[in-house]
């Protein structure tokens, strides 16, 4: 049975601010180097046997502090990061809701694309479920540690389990330094055994921050 671990990377200035990050390469600020820090030993608890990260500083910074205790080298994957907010990346989500209300409006309601030159759920889901797959496969019937982004979390485990847009939508996003765990057999599939695990109890703020 190979176990899939998909961590959220730790807090940032931008999340405290409610600003959207998206592929922006934002750093981990003094709160998120901690959150890394207390998570590492849990994981490292785990045995993985491989570790992958977004190639973003907040994600490969986070791998970074497993890779520590660990010893086990970060391979980076640019698949891993966080979905294109395009035109709103670097606004706060008052000043998206202000710019853009139309797209705003629709990206509250669910709008798998809502516009404003932002990558699409469809096509978060397929890139993000190729990369965790192939770091999956880095160590078939082992345990991968794959460190990511909220939003492209959820979209890539959705992928990689099968649900559609609607089911996700129900699913709560991972807190910063929380992870998933997914398994995957030959009888069964990938399927989820853990959501939104983690040390440190926090509000989870919304995945496009």
């Amino acid at each position: 049975m190979t176990r899939l671990i998909i961590w959220r990377h730790g807090n940032t200035d931008w999340n405290a601010a409610s600003r959207v990050q998206g592929q922006t390469d934002v750093p981990l600020n003094d709160l998120g180097r901690e959150q890394a820090r207390c998570a590492a030993p849990v994981l490292a608890g785990l045995r993985p046997d491989a570790i992958v990260a977004s190639d973003l500083r907040r994600a490969a910074d986070t791998a970074a502090a497993l890779a520590a205790l660990t010893g086990l080298p970060v391979r980076t994957d640019a698949r891993l990061r966080e979905r294109h907010f395009g035109d709103w990346q670097g606004l706060t989500l008052t000043e998206v809701g202000e710019r853009f209300p139309a797209e705003y409006a629709r990206w509250r309601a669910g709008d798998p694309d809502p516009g404003a030159r932002i990558e699409s759920l469809a096509d978060l889901g397929k890139r993000l479920g190729a990369a965790f797959q192939d770091a999956a496969d880095l160590a078939a019937g082992g345990t991968v540690v794959v460190t990511t982004h909220g939003g492209g979390a959820r979209q890539g485990v959705g992928h990689l389990l099968g649900w559609d847009h609607a089911v996700l939508r129900s699913v709560g996003s991972l807190a910063n330094c929380h992870w998933t765990e997914l398994r995957h057999d030959d009888v069964r599939g990938w399927h989820l055994r853990a959501h939104n695990v983690g040390l440190i109890t926090q509000p989870a703020l919304t995945e496009a921050v």
